[in-house]
């Protein structure tokens, strides 16, 4: 008497254990996605900001020249493009202006590698890579709603960027520091937080092509919290020349 609702039971037990795994895996794919895109926007970058710097004729040409100002307000530019246009572009143009970000971003820090000696950049990077993996790290696998820990960073970019307008009339190397340490415990929340939103991301369920461009989008989320940690670990970790 009781075999048909026992089995009907366990039947539904095997599915619904067989979609979480599918799920599971999915979820893996597409934060792999997340992450190869934020891996090979990084490594753009690294390379375009090392042979800049290498170059005399470069360094001059983009920071001699009044080219600098488009290097210095484009990543700007397609940051805000990113955000009102990424729902009606492509998938391939969200990948191709992340490239085209990535690649300008690098002509921007070139500068990184002239003030600051190459060990000292190198060590740095380190330190942030394994600061951002491991927060990375938690904001995925976290139980913790985070949300409201990140509408809080979020007012701290902020106030950091008010900061930083104003320390240029001042220049005072205490509030600079202040900054610096400050910007670190920003970005190093903000890793958890963003990545626990682009696992959120995953679940509302899209298709192929807007599964992408959530990917990108993502990945330039991501790639954005790694370099501001960089860059504010260097301002007092790094040795000047």
């Amino acid at each position: 008497m009781a075999i048909g609702p026992q089995r009907e039971y366990l039947n539904r037990t095997v599915q619904g254990r067989a979609q979480a795994a599918e799920m599971d895996l999915g979820l893996r794919a597409y934060m792999q996605k997340v992450f190869g895109y934020m891996a090979l926007g990084l490594t753009i970058t690294g390379l375009v900001a090392f042979f800049t710097a290498q170059s005399e004729t470069m360094l001059g040409l983009v920071f001699g020249t009044p080219l600098k100002w488009v290097v210095f307000l484009a990543p700007i530019g397609i940051a805000m493009l990113f955000g009102f246009k990424i729902h009606s572009m492509r998938a391939s143009t969200a990948q191709l202006v992340f490239w085209i970000f990535s690649g300008v971003m690098g002509l921007s820090l070139a500068s990184i590698f002239v003030v600051y000696t190459g060990e000292s950049v190198a060590r740095t990077f380190f330190i942030a890579a394994a600061t951002f993996a491991g927060m990375a790290l938690y904001g995925y696998t976290t139980k913790r709603d985070l949300s409201g820990l990140g509408s809080f960073l979020i007012m701290g970019v902020f106030g950091l960027l008010i900061a930083m307008v104003v320390n240029i009339f001042l220049a005072s190397s205490a509030l600079q520091f202040a900054i610096s340490v400050v910007g670190v415990l920003v970005f190093t929340g903000l890793t958890a937080y963003d990545a626990q939103k682009i696992k959120e991301m995953y679940w509302e369920g899209d298709g192929a092509e807007v599964g992408t461009k959530k990917a990108v989008m993502g990945a330039l989320n991501l790639y954005l919290d790694f370099i501001n940690l960089f860059l504010f670990m260097l301002q007092f970790l790094g040795d000047r020349r």
